[in-house]
């Protein structure tokens, strides 16, 4: 495996763009009373069941409103998006605590895919991984996934500024009959990550034939973004 770092430190109106041009995250609001700050991201060090990939569930890109991933320079054609989510910052305890709730909606190519979505509901509790899969069309090189807090769900549990979208990983690949056919195209375009605008643990890496995004923080908060050798920058 090969991993592409990710350590820029965002703010609370931020958009970076990855040093090749490949992909770009962005992020809108602030936290208000939070007791750790501006910080975007999350961790925990428990362990993630329903998944074999544990510690890539481990952390996470949150936001206090709205985090924007696009891949540019994609090839024009389907797409499958997978989005991979494990709640690890509100328990799901029977004391207080495990009264957190998060809600927030997910867009791909400007279309809304899930409403009112909570983690905890769909995965069956706190710290289970959790990954689902969408269909979308890119016609214009662009691919723009978006998840945004509509202001529902609780705001202070188990602590001040709970709450806003929460993603682990992203997965993009091209839906065709014969993939074969992406691997044998010109080796520098298909090795392009095409993206705009995407939340760090949730980040969106493009590229002409396929990306794979990973979110692993480090003790010293850096990202990583993991790509597959089997593909080579997809």
């Amino acid at each position: 495996m090969e991993f592409e770092d990710e350590s820029e430190v965002l703010g609370s109106a931020s958009l970076y763009t990855s040093s090749n041009n490949l992909w770009a995250v962005s992020n809108i609001g602030n936290f208000i009373s939070n007791p750790n700050g501006q910080v975007y991201t999350a961790r925990t060090e428990s362990q993630i069941i329903g998944t074999l990939e544990s510690e890539l569930y481990r952390t996470a890109r949150i936001s206090a409103s709205s985090l924007r991933y696009y891949g540019l320079g994609m090839e024009n054609g389907k797409y499958k998006v997978e989005l991979h989510f494990a709640e690890i910052q509100m328990g799901d305890s029977y004391s207080w605590r495990g009264l957190g709730r998060r809600f927030f909606d997910v867009y791909i190519q400007g279309e809304r895919v899930l409403k009112d979505f909570n983690i905890q509901a769909e995965a069956g509790g706190s710290k289970r991984g959790l990954a689902m899969s969408f269909a979308a069309n890119v016609s214009n090189s662009v691919m723009d996934i978006h998840l945004f807090w509509a202001g529902k769900g609780t705001c202070c549990i188990p602590y001040q500024s709970t709450y806003g979208p929460l993603v682990s990983a992203i997965r993009v690949s091209p839906v065709s009959a014969d993939r074969a056919g992406y691997q044998k195209q010109d080796k520098k375009r298909a090795g392009r990550i095409a993206g705009v605008a995407v939340g760090c643990a949730a980040a969106a890496v493009i590229m002409a034939s396929a990306f794979y995004l990973w979110w692993t923080k480090d003790p010293q908060t850096h990202i990583q973004i993991q790509h597959s050798d089997s593909l080579r920058k997809y």
